[in-house]
C-alpha cells in the first residue's frame, strides 16, 4: 500500500450540510475500498489564485491516507463525475514527503494546544 495526499476544493455556494455530504461521500469511497485514514483536514473557505468557474474562492479540504495503487484512478473519477468539485490534486508521497507530513501536523497540533 503506498500513501497518497489529496487535496480538494469544493464550490463556495455550497450549504454547511451539503459540504459535509459531499466529504463523507468521498471519505465512504475510500474506506469501502480498503484505505487507512492518516489525516483529514478542512482548510475551510480561502481565497483561490484565479478564477475558477467564475468563483473566486472556495472550501479546501485535504486527505491523507493509505492504499492500493489501482483504486486512485476510480477515486479520481469521482471527483470528476461530482459537480461539488471544483478542483483536486492526488499526490503520492515519498518517505521524504511522509517525514515533512509529520511535521507539518506535528506543527499544527502543537499550535492548536
Amino acid at each position: 500500500m503506498n500513501q497518497y495526499e489529496t487535496v480538494f476544493i469544493l464550490n463556495p455556494v455550497l450549504s454547511d450540510t451539503q459540504i459535509k455530504e459531499a466529504v463523507e461521500k468521498f471519505e465512504n469511497f475510500l474506506t469501502s475500498r480498503g484505505a487507512e485514514f492518516v489525516a483529514k483536514e478542512n482548510w475551510g473557505l480561502k481565497k483561490l489564485a484565479y478564477p475558477i468557474q467564475n468563483k473566486k474562492s472556495g472550501f479546501y479540504h485535504l486527505f491523507e491516507f493509505k492504499v492500493a495503487g489501482e483504486v486512485i484512478d476510480a477515486f479520481e473519477l469521482e471527483f470528476r463525475r461530482d459537480e461539488r468539485v471544483m478542483r483536486y490534486l492526488t499526490v503520492k508521497l515519498d518517505k521524504h514527503a511522509i517525514e515533512w507530513a509529520e511535521k507539518r501536523r506535528a506543527k499544527l497540533n502543537t499550535k492548536k494546544a
